[in-house]
């Protein structure tokens, strides 16, 4: 019989948002696989609990290594524990990577719910919360930032990422060239911790409020885009959108069919409008390979 990997949730600040199954998990693990084990340890003093089993760190510079020693410690029928800095793990933290493997392996995966900077974020911005999307962190070099915030700029959902303090600026800035400086937007800091702070506002407004620079750990939660009405669709903003997803590495047939059911609008005219806009910056600048003449997808 195999054993079974559980990821448990972790507090995003204060030590009592852990959740209760989380010290029975530490007390009774056979192997608890930490991305930093001194947190841990904190941690597990805070909550009155010695990990039984063995604690081993298992964080990005060494997961693709440390995974398969897990797996097999779980095809042998060991509980494995799996802990993140907080919050839970996978998400945008060590975990992928032996969730898939154990899984392949056919291995028993469980979770310890436990607290969540996203949805905290989500929950306390004030902006629409029915549907959203999810963006880890954004690229780090400026124009990788700028063409996935111009893939992003149509997107209807209200977004949610993660930002490193020292880049907050940079990065609200490069979200209010691509998505406008009035869109609205919060940024989340220190969520559950002695200085949490959430500030709202317009983008424009919270570039300015970032500029002398912001500390602690930062999550930013963007309103999505605004449905066009119907038949009102610019045709420039049609064309940005799909260059920006080819920027992406989409194909371009591709790209113009999900412009269109975005936008309510026929794949032909999101077709028009790239062969407009390639008109525009002269010969050789076609919609088909090589500049040559474009096909309708």
């Amino acid at each position: 019989m195999t054993g079974t990997l559980v990821l448990a949730g972790t507090p995003i600040g204060d030590v009592a948002d852990a959740p209760p199954r989380l010290a029975a998990e530490l007390a009774s693990a056979d192997v608890v696989a930490a991305e930093d084990t001194r947190r841990l340890r904190r941690l597990a003093q805070a909550l009155d609990v010695r990990p039984a089993g063995r604690v081993v760190s298992y964080f990005e510079g060494n997961e693709a290594a440390r995974t398969p020693e897990l797996v097999e410690e779980l095809a042998g029928g060991a509980r494995v524990l799996l802990v993140t800095d907080a919050g839970m793990p996978s998400v945008s933290d060590p975990g992928y990577r032996l969730v898939a493997a154990a899984v392949e392996r056919g291995v028993r995966v469980t979770a310890v719910p436990g607290p969540s900077a996203v949805l905290t974020a989500l929950a306390l911005s004030g902006l629409p919360v029915d549907r959203f999307c999810f963006e880890g962190f954004l690229p780090r070099k400026p124009g990788e930032r700028a063409a996935r915030l111009r893939e992003l700029a149509g997107e209807r959902r209200t977004l949610v990422c993660f930002e490193a303090p020292h880049r907050l600026a940079a990065a609200l800035e490069a979200m209010a060239e691509a998505f406008g400086p009035s869109r609205r937007a919060a940024v989340c800091r220190e969520l559950t911790k002695t200085y949490e702070e959430v500030r709202r506002g317009s983008l424009g407004e919270l570039v300015r409020w970032a500029a002398p620079g912001v500390r602690g750990e930062i999550t930013v939660v963007v309103e999505g885009a605004a449905p066009p009405a119907p038949g009102e669709a610019d045709a420039a903003e049609l064309a940005r959108r799909v260059a920006a997803r080819e920027e992406a590495g989409q194909r371009r047939k591709e790209a113009i069919a999900e412009v269109a059911r975005e936008a309510g609008v026929p794949k032909r005219e999101v077709f028009d409008a790239v062969v407009a806009a390639k008109a525009d910056k002269g010969p050789g600048a076609g919609p088909g390979p090589a500049g040559g003449p474009g096909r309708e997808p």
